[in-house]
């Protein structure tokens, strides 16, 4: 065998260079994992402000008084309330309650329903009497030019109605919401319309657990 090849062997097999690299990556990773943890907190605070900012945004646009409501923290999610939003179709991922003027002034809900793209997050807003005050698109994927029509409340019925606000006013008296029943349908962004009227189905189904 020659000298190069025992050499080589040597190194490979060297207990001492074999603790060298076990060390160095451990340090390594030490600090590295120090660095994440210190952008974590410095970053923390201002993200979580800038989401509360975002959520608050949403909530006032589902309410029916956006300048005199103000919300409570996120409520814990029971199984009675994540089942009755499942049960419908749907899933309940955030849940607020609204006051007006010192009253209890209903809820604002964050579901995430099915679009025809993928999830449509959205944030429906009921009032203490059950009745939907709301609806506003948090975050979809649906098709440019044709379902993000419906998200951004674009088309407007022949009654001159924007799609999502066709179901201010529902309940639960209203039965359950479909698409070509109780709710228009909207040519070319039907499964996008459904996606929707699942959510609100699903928020009622949740506000009418909460009372």
């Amino acid at each position: 065998m020659s000298t190069e090849a025992q050499t080589k062997e040597k190194v490979q097999m060297d207990p001492k260079y074999i603790i060298t690299l076990t060390v160095t990556l451990c340090v390594t990773c030490i600090i590295v994992a120090g660095l994440l943890g210190l952008v974590n907190l410095v970053t923390k605070d201002p993200i979580a402000a800038i989401n509360k900012e975002k959520t608050e945004a949403a909530m006032r646009e589902v309410v029916a008084d956006p300048d005199g409501s103000t919300f409570s923290d996120a409520l814990e999610l029971t199984d009675e309330m994540t089942a009755a939003a499942s049960g419908a179709g749907a899933t309940l991922t955030e849940a607020y309650g609204v006051t007006v003027g010192g009253e209890a002034g209903g809820y604002a809900l964050k579901i995430d329903t099915s679009g025809s793209q993928g999830t449509i997050t959205m944030m429906v807003g009921v009032d203490a009497d059950g009745t939907v005050t709301g609806v506003s698109i948090v975050k979809n994927s649906e098709t440019s030019g044709i379902g993000s029509k419906v998200m951004n409340n674009e088309i407007v019925k022949a009654t001159g109605v924007h799609v999502l606000d066709q179901f201010k006013g529902k309940s639960a008296a209203d039965g359950t919401l479909s698409v070509g029943s109780n709710i228009d349908a909207i040519s070319g962004a039907t499964v996008s319309s459904r996606g929707v009227t699942t959510g609100v189905n699903a928020a009622l189904a949740v506000a009418g657990v909460l009372g």
